[in-house]
């Protein structure tokens, strides 16, 4: 229980300030970590998380990017390839 409130933290830490960090299903075991995750969001232009949770074969979540809009998005679990993005 530790581990995942420390890798919740180090999430926040990464792309800063934000609302918080849920982790909701269990990530597959071939998949990239959460941190790996939060890199390959902050690689594409996100900011701020707001939220990312493992669900079905995706991490999914929400977070600003530095235009200052609020964005959903999709990851492959395994690949980290952003599989669908919508302005919230």
């Amino acid at each position: 229980m530790y581990h995942k409130k420390l890798t919740a933290a180090l999430a926040i830490a990464v792309l800063g300030s934000a609302s918080g960090v849920a982790l909701a299903d269990k990530p597959g075991a071939d998949w990239i970590t959460l941190e790996q995750a939060v890199q390959k969001a902050k690689s594409v232009g996100y900011t701020q998380l707001h939220s990312i949770s493992a669900d079905d074969d995706t991490w999914e979540g929400e977070g600003m990017k530095a235009d200052g809009k609020v964005w959903e998005f999709k990851m492959d679990g395994k690949t980290g390839d952003m599989t669908k993005e919508k302005e919230d």
